[in-house]
């Protein structure tokens, strides 16, 4: 697994025929990094759970499973189904608006695979070991366990920390973990930089057409050949006062 996020190339072949290189982990729980598999949410929608091959794998490198469970084209289409009923519920925290039926209903469809089967056996000392049972389906059950996590963070106060980056170009959501709750990047390494270099280039170029304005207004400060004032003490605090003039305006470096 790995933290690190990549935007997507302009000329990626799409579709993917596997996902696997730009799945990324910044979501801050199960629930929000299923959402961020499907990545440019807000342009090309860039699907990264291609097959079920991918789903699989995912779910090993997501942490919930230790192998590859069996997978299938139709668990892969429910897998999706219910990362987009997490997305809407997301969307609807964030707006503070009623989350949809359907979705709530889609997400709580899940939570029964979630159910802890509990098993007594035998220790190797002989007393009886309370344990778990294997689910019948290890890839169904992983997902409910993701169900399970999205329940918990909609169903509580949990929802107030619910974010989407605030890069113009990112759509990820992310769980802002932050003491104070005031997180806007998914990666500060990554969109926060951008966005501030973004920033800096934005301010150099309003400064260089600032200055080149502001020549252009000393320069109509000087009094033509001929004026009465010209080439006089008085001429020259008429282009001091115009040059003042032109560094009182806004965005003069």
């Amino acid at each position: 697994m790995t933290a690190t996020a990549r935007d997507l190339p302009e000329d990626l072949a799409l579709p993917l025929s596997s996902g696997e290189e730009w799945w990324y982990w910044l979501g801050g729980r199960p629930a929000i990094d299923l959402v961020n598999t499907l990545r440019e949410r807000w342009r090309r929608r860039v699907e990264t759970l291609v097959s079920p091959g991918d789903l699989g794998l995912w779910l090993v490198e997501a942490r919930l499973l230790p192998e590859p469970p069996r997978t299938t084209r139709a668990l892969l289409v429910e897998a999706r189904e219910l990362r987009e009923a997490i997305d809407l519920c997301l969307q609807a925290a964030l707006a503070r608006e009623p989350a949809p039926r359907a979705a709530v209903a889609q997400i709580d469809g899940w939570l029964g695979h979630a159910t802890v089967r509990p098993r007594l056996t035998i220790g190797d000392g002989g007393a009886p070991e309370l344990g778990e049972r294997k689910p019948r389906d290890a890839a169904r059950a992983a997902l409910a366990e993701i169900a399970l996590d999205a329940a918990r963070m909609l169903g509580t106060d949990e929802a107030q920390r619910i974010r989407v980056c605030a890069s113009e170009t990112c759509s990820a959501r992310f769980y802002d973990r932050s003491p104070a709750g005031r997180r806007r990047w998914c990666s500060m390494a990554a969109c926060g930089n951008e966005a501030k270099a973004r920033r800096h280039r934005a301010r150099t170029k309003g400064g260089e057409r600032a200055a080149r304005a502001g020549g252009g207004r000393r320069r109509e400060g000087r009094l033509p050949l001929g004026h009465p004032h010209h080439g006089c003490r008085g001429s020259r605090l008429v282009r001091g006062a115009a040059h003042g003039a032109a560094l009182a305006r806004p965005g003069h470096p």
